[in-house]
């Protein structure tokens, strides 16, 4: 099947999953590709998938302009898709704003859940090297790290200067992850 045309599958696929699979093979990572430059990557995947679903629904209505080439074909319905998809974004951000709506992706980040679930697993010996820490290491630490403050902030608080305030976040850095390093 490699050697047929996309015209020519697409002509057998209303017969042969087959010559569909071999188009899609064809062309599968040409199409993610246009959307990944124009989508988030969170819809990427489905909308490639949807793309070849809805070619696969209107297979009766390519034309071969293109010599042969379903690419050009493929390309108008993901760009109609990708149309869609944005418009229905769009109304769906305005609806959340007239609502009051927080607007948040609610996408599993593996990553992230990854990292939580480390942080909850070393929170105790993270806690006893915080305890370690001298007084005004964990308080620089405290005021930078857990109260989000600008060092020119933290220096204040602490009656230093802003070197001496970094210094002091630096070190208990360099000494948590000295102890962390050896409870991992």
């Amino acid at each position: 099947m490699s050697m047929k045309t996309d015209a020519e599958l697409i002509r057998a696929a209303s017969a042969d999953s087959d010559a569909f699979a071999a188009l899609y093979r064809r062309h599968v990572r040409a199409v993610h590709r246009f959307f990944s430059t124009r989508a988030p990557s969170s819809a990427v995947g489905e909308l490639t998938a949807e793309t070849f679903a809805q070619a696969v629904l209107s297979l009766r209505r390519f034309r071969d302009e293109a010599q042969g080439s379903a690419l050009p074909w493929l390309y108008g319905i993901a760009r109609n898709l990708l149309r869609r998809y944005h418009e229905s974004e769009r109304v769906e951000t305005v609806a959340r704003r007239r609502l009051g709506m927080p607007i948040r992706s609610y996408d599993l980040d593996v990553d992230d859940s990854n990292a939580r679930l480390d942080a909850e697993r070393l929170s105790p010996t993270l806690a006893a090297a915080i305890d370690e820490l001298p007084e005004a290491q964990r308080r620089a630490l405290q005021l930078r790290v857990v109260d989000e403050l600008a060092y020119a902030q933290v220096a204040n608080s602490l009656g230093c200067s802003e070197v001496a305030a970094r210094i002091r976040v630096s070190r208990a850095l360099g000494t948590l992850s000295r102890i962390l390093k050896g409870a991992v």
